[in-house]
């Protein structure tokens, strides 16, 4: 498929998933940017609807991001245990609290770069910042957008830097962002990990890998 032939299909996919799911937005649930920034941390390797429990309790317990970079690490560790990886996550969200307090005066970066450099933070949450909370052209390569977007023969790679690369070169930049909140709405109603239910979806007819 070319790179035109793709940007086509990604306009059908795009305008597809715009009529099934024309309120698509992020599912982690938050009231200021730096909440986003820790429930994506959270996230890896832990459900969504798990995170929303946890930060409930979290952002009660802790309102600002002073507040998390002075707070003991061990109460961080003993609310977001349920999350997984515990030790690990709160390491990384009381350091990038510090970080945003000591040299970004209280404010999220705005690109790429300058969140990638804060303490647990990789592309994927950065691109989420990016799109969500500053309205930029983002492209989020969670799981769902790997697995989808290969299927549809979108993308060749399955690795999330490449597949990023390979996403930019044919996604309208306006459109991606929301696009990658509705593949995560369709990848759980239709294009599972597991036994995909392509009777009727939405993309069957041009999804390359419908026969497979």
């Amino acid at each position: 498929m070319t790179v035109a032939q793709k940007k086509d299909l990604a306009l059908q996919v795009i305008g597809r998933l715009e009529k099934q799911y024309p309120d698509a937005k992020c599912s982690l649930e938050y009231s200021q940017p730096h909440e986003l920034l820790i429930a994506t941390r959270l996230s890896a390797q832990c459900t969504d609807a798990r995170v929303n429990i946890v930060t409930k309790e979290l952002f009660a317990k802790f309102h600002t991001i002073n507040e998390f970079a002075d707070a003991d690490i061990a109460d961080i560790e003993e609310i977001v245990k349920p999350c997984g990886l515990y030790k690990t996550k709160a390491k990384s969200i009381k350091e990038m609290c510090i970080q945003l307090r000591d040299e970004h005066g209280g404010v999220l970066p705005d690109t790429l770069e300058g969140l990638t450099k804060l303490s647990g933070i990789g592309r994927k949450t950065a691109n989420l910042i990016m799109g969500d909370i500053y309205h930029k052209p983002a492209v989020v390569t969670d799981t769902h957008c790997i697995r989808i977007t290969g299927r549809l023969g979108l993308v060749k790679n399955k690795e999330p830097a490449k597949v990023e690369a390979e996403l930019w070169k044919i996604l309208p930049p306006d459109k991606s962002n929301d696009l990658c909140h509705r593949l995560v709405l369709f990848g759980r109603e239709f294009c599972t990990a597991r036994s995909p239910k392509c009777a009727g979806c939405p993309l069957g007819d041009i999804c390359v890998s419908k026969s497979e």
